[in-house]
């Protein structure tokens, strides 16, 4: 049986890494992706602000091109009707979807207290309604609604075989200098904690990769001076097993990497 993915934010970095990853183990992927420019921040190397702005035409390329199945589409995750906009155009294209990667962020860095960088020399904003809205949005809301899209129609069609996969950060102790983001990303880890123990009895198997520190584009000299950075493929290769026949036994983990 050839399995069909749903993957967002998968443009660049982790999300690009895991549609390519999951084609090449024969899976039919689905690439979300919202183009965008992130507010200025010198301390930022450029690349990653290329990356955000740019479309996913090349990693569907990459996937054809090995003899894989993709095809892109551009939505705002916040819009409620894009999860059904999305397994709808899955379906359409490939079949039932039955893995779902919850991997795109709306990640603002926020904090409460009266500075303007982290201790990396990055920039710093208050936590407000705006930043609150940005992240919970896309990291919590849409991803437990793309969830429940699944679930309602993995239940309805009667299936027997599904994973999920959400993408974290932080953790219980709080995130200091990213404070909404590591609030959204807990929101996101019970959802999908409540998937595992939900959908279990329907072959569903649900987990949390945190990535730790991860080169998309952002990692300046600073943050590689103080943390072992891993590349996308890396996080990519532990999302790309969770979501294979191989890891039937394997649900409600958050699954840290180092």
């Amino acid at each position: 049986m050839q399995h069909t993915a749903i993957v967002t934010g998968a443009n660049q970095g982790i999300g690009a890494a895991t549609a390519k990853a999951l084609a090449a183990q024969g899976v039919q992927v689905l690439i979300t992706f919202l183009r965008f420019a992130p507010a200025p921040d010198p301390s930022v190397p450029e690349e990653y602000f290329t990356a955000r702005e740019a479309g996913a035409d090349a990693v569907v390329a990459a996937i054809t091109e090995a003899g894989g199945k993709a095809h892109a589409i551009e939505v705002d995750l916040t819009e409620t009707t894009a999860p059904a906009l999305l397994f709808d155009t899955a379906e359409r294209l490939f079949g039932p979807v039955d893995v779902l990667v919850n991997n795109a962020s709306g990640w603002v860095q926020d904090t409460f207290l009266a500075t303007d960088t982290d201790q990396f020399g990055r920039v710093l904003k208050a936590v407000t309604p705006q930043t609150f809205d940005a992240q919970f949005a896309v990291d919590a809301r849409a991803g437990a609604l793309l969830i429940a899209e699944f679930a309602r129609r993995h239940l309805a069609r009667g299936g027997n075989w599904g994973r999920i996969v959400s993408l974290t950060s932080g953790g219980p102790n709080g995130f200091p200098s990213e404070v909404s983001y590591g609030a959204a990303k807990a929101a996101i880890d019970n959802f999908t904690m409540s998937a595992a123990a939900e959908l279990g009895p329907h072959g569903v198997t649900a987990n949390v990769v945190n990535p730790g520190v991860t080169d998309t584009g952002w990692v300046n000299d600073a943050v590689r001076a103080q943390h072992k950075v891993g590349t996308p493929e890396d996080v990519a290769d532990v999302i790309a097993f969770l979501c294979s026949p191989a890891a039937k036994r394997v649900t409600g983990n958050i699954i840290r990497l180092h």
